[in-house]
């Protein structure tokens, strides 16, 4: 711990089977992390080519085994957040030759075995989300459905869910989705946030740019690094370590009720977590 507080990741990736896996949670603990929410890696990027919501099991599997590993080097503990990378309609349309109708179909029944994890406590939350790259309006459409209907999940479920989505400080409409489908607007998570966002919770990145702003507005947010634990790219996209030297950085700049707000009453906010309890 850094002063007495939880120190919490809130998105990062860990890839147990071809790069760092535990050693990177070994790097996180060493600076004073107490906290992380592995969120499994795109399921391409772990050889598996879904066609059916059941393919992504193993890549689910696959997550929730290394939080466990993870929970145990940790003085606090490990949580996944499981489901599908929007960027996945591209593979499967633009390389796979499937339509955007089969595409969507495919997505949905993945976040559909997400959510079976969720319901079963095995994990926290769900990630979704749409592509922040320019694609034409019939993927837009079927991404923007496969997002709605995890929001429909995280509304029966009562959890969280996280969003990979284009660069915005304003998702007003997105959280207005998410509030129709029956989950509160806080519950919503945009991760790769800058430090300001109008809609969603944002989980910032912590370059100091970002948190400051962040810290200046008072307002719940989380702290991330999305490390992708990718032996072609070593540091991407932040480095394990980031956070817990962030979180002195803030403490040292005199920003201590932004740290209890980022690793205490945010995740207690968005998550229903405990990171003071859960602390050993």
């Amino acid at each position: 711990m850094i002063d007495e507080t939880p120190v919490l990741d809130n998105h990062l990736h860990l890839d147990p089977d071809n790069h760092r896996g535990i050693d990177a949670v070994e790097d996180f603990a060493r600076l004073g992390g107490t906290h992380l929410l592995v969120v499994n890696k795109p399921s391409w990027h772990l050889g598996v080519e879904a066609d059916a919501g059941e393919d992504f099991r193993p890549v689910f599997e696959r997550t929730i085994d290394i939080v466990e590993e993870a929970s145990e080097v940790l003085e606090g503990r490990a949580w996944p957040v499981l489901g599908v990378h929007p960027g996945l309609i591209s593979r499967l349309v633009d390389e796979r030759g499937y339509s955007p109708d089969e595409a969507r179909e495919i997505m949905h029944a993945g976040i559909d075995v997400a959510a079976e994890y969720v319901a079963d406590g095995e994990a926290l939350a769900l990630k979704s989300g749409r592509p922040h790259y320019d694609v034409d309006d019939a993927v837009w459409e079927a991404s923007n459905a496969v997002m709605r209907h995890a929001f429909e999940h995280g509304g029966d479920l009562g959890c969280a869910v996280q969003l990979h989505t284009e660069a915005s400080e304003d998702l007003t409409e997105v959280a207005e989705w998410a509030e129709e489908a029956g989950m509160e607007r806080q519950r919503v998570v945009k991760h790769y946030a800058a430090g300001r966002l109008e809609g969603p919770t944002p989980s910032v990145m912590s370059d100091k740019e970002r948190l400051e702003r962040a810290a200046e507005r008072s307002e719940p947010f989380l702290m991330e690094t999305d490390y992708v634990d990718d032996p072609d790219r070593p540091g991407a996209v932040l480095g394990p370590k980031t956070v817990p030297r962030r979180v002195r950085w803030l403490l040292e700049e005199g920003h201590d009720a932004a740290v209890r707000n980022a690793h205490v009453e945010t995740p207690a906010r968005v998550y229903g977590i405990d990171t003071e309890a859960t602390l050993e």
